[in-house]
């Protein structure tokens, strides 16, 4: 299923898999903020109800 590249087989793959690797980051990043933000946002909503 994979086409032949050669040389650059090495390359392709690693970028390929540097790109994954980044955007699976970026996703983790995300949403550990998101659920920062979520709590603060309670605390700060909780404070105000008082």
């Amino acid at each position: 299923m994979m086409p032949d590249l050669g040389k650059y087989e090495n390359i392709v793959i690693s970028a390929y898999a540097g790109a994954l690797f980044l955007l699976c980051v970026l996703i983790a990043v995300t949403l550990w903020q998101g659920r920062r933000v979520k709590a603060q946002l309670n605390a700060i909503e909780a404070r105000r109800d008082d």
